[in-house]
């Protein structure tokens, strides 16, 4: 269970169990938890396992260096250790760092890859049945890979011809479509995943993840069908923070994997993955008339300005823009 939480002791002495545990008590995602213990694992080492308490702006300044000079980072991820170590500081230390000499790199707009409908559904076609509904989803509701793949059965409302996307970026919950041309699919989906829980329950499994305190006020709910994934994960695995043998999800990187594979046989030159399926699905409704707030409600995005992006992805000819050449 990759994405799971281990269980820390509240008596651990250790810096890094304790630096973990403040950032759970200010409720960040686990993403940002690897994250921010990674480059601070990382600085640590750097400086030969001095303690943070010894340390100030000369020697966040010279990792900084470190990682600019002679491992060649980008300007992005510096700036996400420093967010990293000062967070680290004036957050859980309560050390104020004043003076750095060190300027936030401005990340240079990028226009995201998108496909054509042709290319996402050559992708969706060649791919292997076992998961092509995954790449289904994203590219007909714009959900993250991430979202995909921990989908629930009791998300899939056919009655309200939606998605209801949980445990997302941010923490936020938001509706999305549900294509008609997947009801079939997504319900032979379901008794999959039924028959598969149904099993475990015979073999005295069946328990699945829950989120939160979730299975402290409902101690019954992990034994329930709606509360299953939608795609579970082959094989049963060992909760870190339990030790229940129980059913998780499939990985994320087991789709990422076939989407590049599909990519290189189909000769696709685009810098592309999983994710390009969320920009085209945003791309398609923007040149269909959908309206900047409903596809910013249907991404989860906070900021309108992160959801216009892809007006600079339209095509130009979508704009009557025609090269003089063509009116030669």
């Amino acid at each position: 269970m990759y994405d799971v939480r281990k269980i820390i002791s509240a008596d651990s002495n250790r810096f890094m169990d304790r630096f973990r545990m403040f950032i759970r008590s200010r409720h960040y995602s686990y993403t940002t938890e690897k994250t921010y213990c990674y480059w601070v694992l990382f600085y640590i080492r750097f400086h030969h396992y001095k303690h943070p308490e010894t340390m100030s702006n000369d020697e966040i300044e010279a990792f900084l260096q470190h990682l600019s000079v002679s491992r060649q980072v980008a300007g992005n991820t510096r700036k996400t250790a420093l967010n990293a170590l000062i967070f680290m500081y004036r957050e859980f230390m309560k050390i104020e760092i004043k003076g750095l000499k060190f300027r936030y790199a401005v990340k240079p707009r990028q226009l995201p890859t998108v496909f054509t409908h042709q290319e996402a559904q050559a992708v969706i076609d060649n791919f292997p049945d076992k998961h092509k509904i995954c790449i289904q989803l994203m590219y007909g509701c714009g959900l993250r890979i991430s979202e995909t793949t921990r989908l629930r059965i009791k998300d899939i409302d056919f009655g309200m011809n939606c998605i209801i996307v949980r445990e997302t970026k941010g923490d936020k919950s938001r509706r999305t479509l549900l294509p008609k041309i997947l009801f079939e699919p997504l319900k032979l989906q379901v008794k999959t995943s039924l028959l598969v829980h149904k099993r475990d329950l015979a073999n005295g499994f069946g328990s699945v993840y829950l989120p939160g305190a979730l299975s402290r006020k409902y101690p019954s709910a992990e034994f329930e069908p709606a509360w299953q994934y939608l795609f579970p994960a082959g094989e049963l695995s060992v909760d870190p923070r339990t030790n229940i043998t129980r059913r998780h999800h499939i990985s994320e990187q087991c789709v990422q994997r076939k989407v590049k594979q599909v990519l290189r046989a189909l000769n696709m030159m685009k810098k592309a993955g999983c994710h390009t399926f969320r920009h085209s699905f945003a791309t398609r409704l923007l040149e269909a008339g959908t309206d900047l707030r409903n596809i910013q409600e249907l991404l989860g995005h906070s900021d309108i300005s992160t959801t216009q992006i892809y007006l600079h992805v339209v095509g130009l000819h979508e704009r009557g823009i025609i090269s003089p050449v063509d009116n030669s």
